[in-house]
């Protein structure tokens, strides 16, 4: 079976469906919204003999994992873990000015690229395999994530669990621009920075300890971190003060750190920890708010992605380019624990979480055929 050649005569149906997906919009903190769109796909993946099983939450979307069964193995690891979330950036009522439409080889709208197309790949790549009665060589299980763009405890937990589980994870966030794999990837870490000062009349400011100036002295400070290769630093928001005359009593900022090693994310912790104020009195404090691993080069995703390479140019004749990426997904998580892995399966295209967000029609048709051939090879 030429893969490639029966999905483009299917691509009609594969538009429709990624129609619907995007126009049943869902950013991730609306759950009623997100809810919805997740209980139209479970029904499309029960129609081809998939099993579903719900993980029900209270403030963001239900978690889902869907199962497909393939040949029995004595195998100790006998799935494949496929990671897809359903939440995108865009709020409700963003499809009215940014329209789900078609322009040449080109699909825009809220949410198409990353990742409702993702969705539809490995949709159509089950209901392919149970339509023509092909077994894959180990279960499939599909983990649809309903807060990948905000991150959630909840959901992280699952992926490990099931990742423990796996022998490999293949993520379909969008490929890289032209279609290359993602081996790497940067972690995160949010950190709150908060001072304390003493409040005093602006026109004695002698008598108090200005939070507002220490948290200024404290960032630039931190400045330094930028100097270690490949470590980012961004202050996304600051507070402080209560009045212009009132020295300030309080001060605080929040900051994304990115970072390619768990060693760079070490030293960041540690200069952290090592915080000390410079203003006489004042007292500083940090909490991290939220941690994500970075997507490492490792020996088993390494091979994996050799195995990869050797199904596309077989089945497809398709080169396959692999790199790195500065932003995080859940691929991150499951290649922590050294797991085989690899991310950027989903298809071409440009515009992730901005108004011309698109993907490239040709390249839908060719990563779903190559996913069914991943499915049904590994």
């Amino acid at each position: 079976m030429e893969f490639r050649h029966y999905f483009k005569s299917r691509q009609g149906e594969m538009v429709n469906l990624l129609k619907e997906l995007v126009s049943l919009e869902s950013p991730s903190i609306e759950k009623k919204a997100v809810d919805k769109c997740s209980d139209f796909i479970i029904k499309e993946f029960k129609k081809v003999g998939a099993k579903a099983t719900r993980f029900p939450q209270k403030k963001i979307g239900d978690l889902y994992t869907v199962q497909y069964p393939g040949l029995k193995s004595k195998a100790k690891k006998e799935q494949i873990l496929v990671l897809t979330h359903i939440d995108t950036v865009w709020p409700v009522g963003k499809i009215q000015n940014m329209p789900f439409y078609l322009s040449g080889s080109k699909i825009y709208g809220p949410g198409v690229l990353d990742m409702k197309a993702g969705l539809v790949m490995v949709l159509y790549a089950i209901r392919t395999l149970h339509e023509l009665n092909i077994e894959p060589q180990k279960n499939v299980v599909v983990f649809i994530n309903s807060a990948e763009e905000i991150g959630d405890d909840a959901s992280y937990d699952i992926i490990r669990k099931l990742a423990r589980k796996s022998e490999y994870v293949l993520c379909l966030e969008p490929s890289l621009p032209g279609g290359g794999l993602k081996i790497q990837r940067k972690g995160r870490l949010v950190v709150r920075l908060e001072v304390s000062g003493k409040a005093a009349h602006a026109g004695t400011p002698e008598k108090g300890i200005n939070a507002i100036e220490e948290l200024m002295d404290q960032l630039r400070a931190l400045k330094k971190l930028r100097k270690t290769k490949g470590t980012t630093l961004s202050i996304g928001l600051i507070n402080g003060g209560e009045k212009a005359n009132i020295v300030a009593e309080r001060a605080s900022a929040t900051l994304d750190m990115r970072f390619w090693t768990n060693a760079q994310k070490q030293k960041i912790l540690d200069t952290f920890k090592q915080l000390g104020p410079i203003s006489l009195g004042a007292k500083i404090r940090f909490s991290v708010e939220s941690s994500t691993p970075p997507m490492e080069k490792t020996e088993a995703s390494g091979l994996l992605l050799s195995r990869i390479r050797e199904i596309a140019d077989a089945t497809l004749k398709m080169p396959l380019e692999a790199g790195k990426t500065g932003g995080g997904s859940d691929a991150s998580i499951a290649s922590s624990l050294g797991v085989a892995t690899i991310d950027g399966l989903g298809p071409d295209g440009e515009g992730i979480h901005a108004n011309n967000e698109h993907l490239l029609l040709p390249s839908l048709v060719r990563r779903t055929a190559l996913l069914t051939e991943l499915l049904r090879q590994l």
